[in-house]
């Protein structure tokens, strides 16, 4: 009878160790899969070259003509106006071009589930290749301890 009263007092001890505590917050699952983690597989600097409008291409062009009409005359003057134009017209569009890019971040991560996923981000990320991360709210990162 004593063991019998024994027994039934460590299969109390054990159910109640097992059961969290009222108001405690709720211990996770260890083996819980995480559908929002994964790895870093890369961080990537991303430079996009801006396009053109035609802007820069047309004031480039009239700025380039005036200068290259001050040099020479007759039909020196007119090559140089021609020229000048020219040149005016490219160093114009490469300017917007360079003035309109684009610099961005790309996080590439391998989700637990073997998918990929990419993160973009407008400054330079605290994560690096290997680190444990959770994707939030579908466009943002959070490290994971480790």
């Amino acid at each position: 009878m004593r063991s019998m009263f024994l027994f039934a007092a460590l299969a109390f001890c054990a159910v109640a160790a097992a059961q969290p505590l009222p108001g405690a917050p709720p211990v996770p699952a260890e083996d819980a899969a995480c559908a929002t983690c994964g790895v870093v597989e890369s961080v990537r600097h991303v430079e996009k070259k801006g396009e053109g409008s035609g802007a820069g291409l047309i004031a480039g062009g009239v700025v380039g003509g005036v200068l290259g009409h001050q040099i020479g005359s007759g039909r020196g003057n007119t090559a140089a106006t021609i020229l000048g134009a020219g040149a005016g017209a490219y160093a114009g569009n490469q300017i917007e071009k360079n003035v309109k890019k684009k610099s961005y971040w790309v996080v590439s991560v391998r989700m637990d589930d073997g998918s990929s996923r990419s993160v973009t981000s407008g400054a330079r990320p605290a994560f690096r290749q290997g680190d444990r991360v959770k994707v939030v709210d579908g466009n943002r990162l959070a490290l994971l301890a480790h």
